[in-house]
């Protein structure tokens, strides 16, 4: 792919339009095969298939308690407080996220070059890989607030400047996902339509974003005929287990009412061979912490 084909934006987004339908994605989901890493074809093909996968067990229980007392490390240092990697609920000021977290814990940092991860992450992106954004994620009983539904790549495409749709997360679940407190949605199949955003990209939307999505969402028709067509399912399972989601799968999650929180440490990977350009669709890039341009592949 010429750099001149990837610089053309071929997924148009926040033209000011109030109403914009879905189009039909026009690039791959798997980009390797099955001798490339632990996925079998089958796995890979059901990833194609639904835009997703969901591995139990992912990690041991030793490894939850880590990770989990890493969180807890973060949400009570400090020095962390006004620092805009620390992201806060708009109603309470409770911590909600903290990104480039692979900088501020050793053990996370391991755990986005261990082969259980990094291995499916190359295979599903066919490429070295490198990390996008990294953050761990709180969501507390009764006052966790959610996501509206959207695609991840279309922000990462409007506002990062990321060309295509060739890179994957992993989300960690650190805690257990039931179907009643706050658990991620996601519509499988979506990811082979690209829904563009509604209106326009403010200067510095990242500020607000972070906290509650407001620009950038698809159109509520959108949304609505994905639903049908598609169907909603919810990630569920104990502590440990991994969610593998393609960047632009179109997912959201309701607040959490319940007594149980929730937790995960989320790694977004993205090929070397879609390294960022400018944004399509917003006056500047987002901070580094946010849009990593350290295109190196990771070890």
């Amino acid at each position: 792919m010429t750099t001149a084909m990837i610089q053309q934006d071929q997924y148009p987004t926040r033209t000011g339009e109030r109403h914009v339908p879905a189009t039909t994605r026009t690039h791959a989901t798997v980009w390797g095969d099955a001798a490339d890493g632990p996925f079998d074809q089958a796995g890979l093909d059901a990833h194609a298939s639904r835009g997703f996968s969901v591995l139990e067990d992912f990690i041991t229980q030793d490894e939850v308690e880590l990770y989990s007392s890493e969180l807890r490390r973060l949400s009570a240092d400090e020095s962390l407080r006004g620092d805009p990697r620390l992201i806060t609920e708009k109603s309470t000021g409770a911590v909600r996220s903290v990104f480039g977290v692979t900088g501020l814990s050793e053990a996370i940092d391991a755990l986005s070059r261990d082969p259980r991860v990094l291995d499916r992450a190359r295979q599903l992106l066919g490429s070295d890989v490198y990390l996008h954004q990294t953050r761990v994620n709180f969501m507390p009983g009764f006052t966790g607030s959610g996501f509206y539904w959207h695609s991840d790549f279309e922000t990462w495409h409007a506002e990062d400047g990321m060309p295509i749709p060739r890179a994957v997360s992993c989300s960690i679940a650190l805690t257990p996902n039931y179907p009643y407190n706050g658990g991620l949605m996601v519509m499988p199949g979506s990811h082979r339509n690209f829904a563009p955003g509604v209106g326009e990209t403010p200067a510095d939307n990242h500020a607000s974003s972070l906290k509650a999505q407001v620009v950038g969402v698809p159109d509520e028709d959108a949304v609505t005929g994905m639903a049908y067509q598609f169907g909603i399912d919810q990630f569920t399972g104990p502590a440990g287990s991994a969610l593998w989601f393609d960047s632009n799968i179109m997912h959201g999650s309701g607040n959490n009412i319940t007594p149980f929180p929730r937790s995960n440490v989320f790694l977004v990977f993205n090929s070397v061979e879609n390294a960022l350009v400018e944004p399509y669709a917003a006056p500047a890039p987002r901070p580094e912490h946010i849009a990593s341009r350290n295109f190196t592949p990771l070890r």
